[in-house]
């Protein structure tokens, strides 16, 4: 007796057939393919549960779709084979249905496709499915690359899981910042009134220009020996203020030594020295200075203007999740291996005053150290930082779900900076669309107390720049 093949809910309905990985890094696609049909081998079901068990990330995924399913089946006791309504009170515009494989199918592969492999069963699910129903779409949804190389080579349709995609194409992403073409005074200073608060010049610009502005980006102008930079303070409609900036590439406004090397700095320590903002995102390559920034402003407006009580800085340990158990010592000494950067950028700190002299040197070394805690992200649930300053590097190896229960940490008076580079993603099915950088970037930007700068420029050394662009 052979299984009852799925028909479709709809004309022109498509049925998905999902790999676990997919469900395993987000729970909730299961309500994400609209009016479409879902279909769960049993292989499937078998790897959630063995991958149920533990604190990573992936086991509480595994155990959040297992809630999912128990909730959409039920106590149900009506045939299986003729689906389940994906459509619950609070996923209404999921209007499919979901199949669980429940019968066995016994579907030859090639002699070279070794046989009980989940991967290979599940192909031979897919292309069941596909040899019983020409006529319909049947797509394999996984996020694992050499799944879907396999599928096509047999001949079947598959896929990436693209609904946790931020963007399709990165080079949209948000920069936080806009260059100002050569017309636009022409164009936009009608009605243009100025007025200073302090250092601060303020322009109140009306014009079409307006409407692409978001609050807190950088605009600028490089006229020669007179260059315009400026930040949007305000925008509404046609109409927008602008306030100029504070140049951290002379040495009178240096941070803990240290002064802006190209435009992109100047602009990311406007971000990182302003306490109305909250949140700060560092996009850049190696070397482009995110760390040593973050570093210099923590430590002026910890040590020197008192805003905050200290500096917490975490990373991703990847693999994301896994416990640290296994290294000696306190959850700072365990942490310890994983941030050498933070150890070289405060050596080049420290190193930023010759005139204190070695003591002197080595006692700042003492105070900087007393002040800067080093935490792990397996630890952060359930906390909240009260007036600390919370630097999160290489954020690009979180995912959203993980990004959003770190900034959600933040109690009043904390600020928080994410950095990373989107083009070192370390974590498995995770790609720069998906990332939770790329994701925070592009839904904090126009808040009032958040910004972002990708730093363009390395500023290490010729040999590392020069590495950069042959290698």
């Amino acid at each position: 007796m052979s299984p009852k093949v799925p028909a479709a809910s709809k004309p022109s309905t498509k049925l998905f057939v999902l790999d676990t990985n997919v469900l395993m890094h987000d729970p909730t696609c299961l309500f994400r393919f609209e009016e479409h049909d879902i279909y769960l081998p049993m292989f499937v079901l078998e790897e959630l549960d063995n991958n149920k068990k533990g604190m990573t990330e992936v086991a509480r995924n595994a155990r959040q779709t297992s809630r999912f399913l128990d909730g959409l089946i039920g106590e149900d006791t009506r045939d299986m084979e003729q689906g389940v309504t994906l459509q619950t009170a609070a996923n209404k515009a999921a209007t499919g249905r979901l199949f669980l494989q429940t019968q066995f199918i016994d579907q030859e592969l090639p002699k070279n496709f070794a046989n009980g492999k989940a991967d290979n069963a599940i192909l031979g699910v897919v292309m069941y499915l596909h040899n019983q129903q020409p006529k319909r779409p049947v797509i394999l949804v996984s996020k694992d690359i050499n799944m879907r190389i396999k599928a096509r080579a047999l001949g079947l349709e598959a896929q990436d899981y693209f609904n946790d995609k931020v963007l399709e194409d990165t080079d949209l992403l948000y920069t936080g910042v806009k260059m100002l073409g050569p017309d636009f005074w022409d164009q936009h200073g009608k009605g243009m009134k100025s007025g200073a608060q302090g250092e601060h010049t303020f322009y109140t610009l009306q014009g079409p220009l307006c409407r692409d502005f978001l609050v807190n980006q950088f605009v600028y102008q490089e006229n020669g020996d007179n260059p315009f930079y400026a930040v949007v303070t305000q925008q509404n409609g046609d109409s927008a203020t602008l306030r100029t900036l504070t140049d951290y590439t002379h040495s009178k406004n240096a941070i803990w030594g240290i002064t802006a090397r190209n435009r992109e700095q100047s602009f990311a320590l406007n971000l990182l020295m302003n306490p109305d903002i909250d949140f700060v995102t560092l996009l850049g390559q190696a070397g482009t200075g995110k760390t040593l920034l973050t570093l210099a402003a923590g430590l002026m407006q910890t040590l020197e203007h008192k805003l905050y009580s200290e500096i917490i800085m975490t990373r991703v340990t990847v693999p994301v999740g896994e416990d640290i158990g296994f290294l000696p010592g306190t959850e700072e000494e365990k942490m310890s291996p994983w941030m050498g950067a933070l150890d070289d950028n405060l050596d080049v700190l420290n190193n930023s005053d010759d005139s204190s002299g070695e003591w002197g040197r080595a006692a700042t070394r003492d105070l900087i150290r007393s002040r800067i805690k080093v935490k792990s992200l397996n630890f952060m649930r359930g906390r909240t930082f009260l007036n600390k300053y919370l630097i999160i590097d290489e954020a690009q190896n979180l995912t959203p779900k993980q990004m959003k229960t770190l900034i959600t940490r933040a109690g009043p008076g904390t600020k928080v900076v994410c950095m990373g580079n989107i083009a070192q993603i370390d974590t498995p099915y995770l790609t720069e669309g998906s990332s939770g950088l790329t994701y925070v970037v592009d839904r904090f930007k126009g808040w009032q107390h958040s910004g972002h700068i990708t730093l363009q420029r390395g500023e290490r050394s010729r040999l590392a720049d020069h590495a950069g662009e042959v290698l």
